[in-house]
């Protein structure tokens, strides 16, 4: 009697360690399934690379859309200055309501235009604007507007990269009508050296620019420059760009070197 019993307790405790032991099994198995999926999740963020900050929006701009600029000169003969210079005015640097809803980066309205349309209030109230599906079938258009009508077609005996020219032709030509419109394109052409994009375009040399160095960088002070522009800019202050350059006032003149250092 006393030995079935205790054969009946040792076949239960066999039981009972046999069932810890799958347990534990199982349970290692999925930690183990559970510790690839965290690695794999972890290498998939590692390989995601964070967007580059920019202190100024039209800096940002610039980035994004100068080499598609440059492509369009080489092609159709229009400086990327103007290109670039064009698409930032009309675009509010990619993020006017025209071009958030149309990726239209030039205010191009439909006129004979047979693809997709968006209606937006310009010179009169819901006015037909060209829709596009990329930013860059926006840029691919403006070439052709420009290259396929008469009326500009005095601008492509210019030098391809005299923007001065190409700045006081659109307007002459029609394309806007406020008449400031050459000296804005020029000012932002000038403001962020946008001429050095035709220079490369070209094989030119490039236009002094702002020049790393050692302890800082140089920059070329251009026409509309302020130490305020500048210090936002290179993300530093008035007051260091002014203690850096031995500057008592804010007063500055067009081709001086200033040394700056970004925060």
């Amino acid at each position: 009697m006393f030995g079935m019993k205790f054969s009946r307790f040792f076949i239960l405790i066999v039981i009972l360690v046999f069932a810890a032991s799958c347990g534990s099994k199982k349970k290692a198995v999925s930690s183990k399934a559970e510790g690839k999926q965290a690695s794999e999740v972890s290498v998939g963020e590692r390989t995601e690379h964070p967007k580059k900050r920019y202190a100024d929006v039209v800096e940002e701009y610039i980035s994004e859309f100068s080499e598609i600029a440059q492509e369009e000169m080489r092609l159709y003969k229009i400086p990327a200055s103007i290109t670039l210079a064009q698409g930032i005015l009309e675009s509010g640097a990619g993020r006017g309501d025209l071009t958030r809803r149309a990726n239209n980066h030039f205010g191009i309205k439909c006129h004979d235009w047979e693809g997709d349309k968006v209606y937006h209030d310009d010179d009169l109230s819901q006015e037909c604007f060209r829709k596009y599906n990329d930013p860059k079938f926006s840029y691919r258009d403006h070439s052709l507007f420009l290259s396929e009508r008469l009326r500009y077609a005095k601008l492509f005996k210019l030098d391809e990269d005299d923007y001065e020219g190409w700045a006081k032709g659109l307007r002459a030509a029609g394309y806007a009508t406020d008449r400031l419109y050459p000296s804005k394109l020029i000012s932002l052409i000038e403001r962020y050296e946008l001429h050095n994009f035709d220079a490369e375009v070209l094989g030119k040399t490039t236009r002094k620019s702002s020049i790393v160095q050692k302890g800082g960088t140089t920059h070329y002070v251009r026409k509309g420059d302020t130490l305020y522009s500048i210090a936002k800019r290179y993300n530093t202050t008035v007051e260091m760009l002014q203690r850096k350059n031995n500057l008592r006032g804010t007063e500055i003149s067009i081709g001086q070197e200033l040394t700056v250092e970004s925060n």
